[in-house]
């Protein structure tokens, strides 16, 4: 029993009514979980948020466009990581959630069919903040459909009260949502960089093209071909992931009609053979999506800058 303005009120063991006091489950999750999904989901963002300035000051700020979205995207995921950890506010922690979902789309489609004449290949640096984002995606989800108190109002909450099962429910969708984009990154990114096999590989035949005025190098399908700035005659110091953007042409290769320079070759790191016209090692370039595209040329990317190989009558 228990006296509420001088009156005795007979409250059976559990009935938390008669106090006019909440349950958990009424006034919310406890403080705890919901500080632990606030610093989780703003450090993921902001983990994201690192790798994407990383790549931006190493080359991506040149790229048409793509420069430019990705500074932006850095901006407003620190932003967002910002306002979660200071508000906790579950719309912040939505945006946040819907902020990783079209980070990681963006990615997605960019390696599906290209983006504004770029087009991305498997890198590890990709790989982890594809995996941060589904993973900031589901925190952040979390936090914006957990349990409110029942005075809050707004679509949020209406959202949570509708869906069946309740918390269990939007549980197994997040989990579901977060699973099924897991799914189709693996096999996106399995799949990434064949385009590049094609157009390094594309025949044995040197040709040539003119683009915006200029005779320039390509392979026998009509790729546009690169040298890059820090290359000497005899090495190419492009291996890895810049190997993945700028795929080495295979030696031997044979001179075409108007192909007048000294056609040579080298061995790379691997062992393999590349050639190399006129003292520079040759690359095609993954951003170029068909024949009579230089979008590679004066590219400053993967701690250099890349230039279309010019060839000069005689």
């Amino acid at each position: 029993m228990t006296a509420r303005g001088g009156t005795t009120v007979n409250q059976e063991p559990g009935d938390e009514r008669a106090t006019g006091m909440s349950s958990s489950h009424s006034t919310g999750q406890p403080g705890t979980e919901r500080l632990v999904l606030r610093l989780a989901g703003a450090g993921l963002l902001a983990s994201t948020a690192g790798i994407h300035l990383d790549l931006y000051l190493t080359g991506y700020d040149t790229i048409p466009t793509i420069g430019g979205l990705f500074l932006l995207q850095v901006i407003a995921a620190f932003l967002l990581a910002g306002g979660v950890v200071a508000t906790g506010s579950r719309v912040v922690a939505a945006a946040g959630a819907g902020f990783a979902v079209c980070t990681l789309g963006g990615y997605l489609l960019s390696i599906w069919a290209g983006l504004f004449g770029f087009r991305e290949v498997r890198t590890t640096a990709g790989i982890v903040a594809a995996v941060i984002e589904i993973a900031a995606f589901a925190v952040l989800a979390g936090l914006a459909l957990l349990p409110a108190p029942v005075e809050e109002k707004g679509a949020v909450r209406r959202l949570h009260d509708r869906v069946p099962a309740g918390e269990q429910g939007l549980g197994a969708a997040i989990a579901v949502v977060a699973l099924g984009a897991i799914l189709v990154t693996g096999f996106t990114v399995a799949g990434a960089s064949s385009g590049a096999a094609i157009q390094a590989g594309a025949g044995t035949e040197l040709k040539t093209t003119s683009i915006h005025g200029v005779l320039v190098l390509t392979n026998s399908k009509g790729f546009t071909l690169y040298w890059f700035a820090h290359d000497s005659p005899d090495k190419s110091v492009c291996n890895g992931s810049c190997a993945s953007y700028w795929p080495p042409v295979k030696a031997p290769v044979r001179a075409g009609p108007g192909v007048t320079g000294a056609i040579t070759a080298i061995t790379r790191a691997d062992g393999s053979k590349q050639a190399a016209y006129d003292g520079h090692p040759l690359y095609a370039y993954i951003g170029d999506s068909r024949p009579g595209q230089a979008n590679g040329n004066n590219l400053n990317l993967n701690g250099g800058r890349w230039h279309e190989v010019a060839v000069s009558l005689k």
